[in-house]
């Protein structure tokens, strides 16, 4: 099997690389697109030993004009700049998302693509209503298209629907994957994630700072399961387009923080820096029956097993 994956050296990215260093991979070929692949092979050269990646240096927006020279059997294309996301604009952001997977979609079909893995977001469905514990792929919901900041959400629900446009026109099989939030070794500590926000103040015994009143509603997924899902979407073939992927396993934000602190073992502080939004109820969890039924007797890690993971592979990598 020939695999092209865009993001290959981003979080999703080193989540497989990771999984597929500890199990077989199968691989002919996986080609992975990625804008400076020799600062990547710089730090991460131990995630692609033994593993037959070939580097294409490029960007998405203009992939289609390549003359690489290759069939790929699966098309997986996970690059989003969730990491830089908060200081782009927000019509580039949207701009990034839909043209960028127009031009990944071009490319696939130029390659003979046979199966389209988009990753897209649980975004997509808008804010969770209070009375649903539970996102479903069935519900409709999408973000106000009316709201300048609904860039991404609205971008990724763009991108579904070209995927599937596409998909309807050329051919081939596709699957959507819309993911949830993650916590791994690979996460960003500097960035816009609360969780790894979390993880860098207890590790470099600060306090943890919660910005808002800690009420908000979140479930963590491990990397690795992750990874473990996305290589089952990409070796098998099964009769879903939607898939959720995320822990149903949920918390609020202070809650997260209490438990980070208490496997850190460190003497401080968790700090509430500010206060509740009305009564509005904050949440953001999948409902993820499909996923948990294509993984058979895979186990996932709860939360504490996951912020224990994290911890030691940061501590002692």
């Amino acid at each position: 099997m020939n695999l092209f994956v865009t993001g290959g050296t981003g979080f999703f990215g080193k989540a497989l690389l990771r999984y597929w260093q500890n199990n077989s991979s199968n691989f002919e070929k996986i080609i992975l697109l990625s804008r400076s692949p020799n600062v990547f092979l710089e730090k991460f050269s131990d995630l692609v030993e033994e593993l037959p990646i070939e580097f294409i240096k490029g960007d998405i927006l203009n992939l289609s004009e390549s003359d690489f020279d290759l069939k790929f059997d699966v098309v997986l294309h996970a690059a989003t700049d969730s990491t830089i996301g908060p200081s782009l604009d927000r019509l580039e952001v949207y701009r990034q998302i839909t043209q960028g997977t127009e031009e990944v979609l071009k490319f696939a079909i130029n390659h003979s693509c046979q199966k389209f893995i988009l990753i897209s977001s649980g975004g997509v469905y808008g804010a969770q209503p209070s009375s649903m514990e539970k996102i479903s792929e069935d519900y409709l919901g999408i973000p106000d298209p009316l709201d300048p900041n609904s860039a991404y959400g609205i971008g990724k629900r763009a991108a579904e629907y070209l995927t599937s446009l596409y998909a309807d026109e050329y051919g081939f099989d596709f699957v959507i994957a819309r993911c949830f939030a993650f916590i791994g070794e690979d996460l960003p500590l500097d960035k816009h994630f609360a969780i790894g926000n979390f993880i860098r103040d207890a590790l470099n015994n600060k306090d943890i700072i919660i910005k808002g009143d800690g009420s908000p509603i979140r479930s963590y997924m491990y990397q690795e399961d992750l990874a473990y899902v996305l290589n089952l979407l990409i070796k098998n073939s099964y009769q879903i387009k939607t898939l959720n992927i995320g822990s149903d396993e949920s918390y609020t934000l202070k809650e997260i923080a209490s438990r980070i602190k208490k496997q850190c073992k460190k003497s401080i502080n968790i700090k509430i820096n500010g206060a509740r939004d009305g009564n509005i109820k904050n949440q953001y969890t999948p409902k993820v029956e499909k996923m948990v039924s294509i993984a058979g007797d895979y186990k996932f890690k709860n939360l504490n097993e996951s912020i224990e993971n994290t911890l030691q592979r940061l501590v002692n990598p």
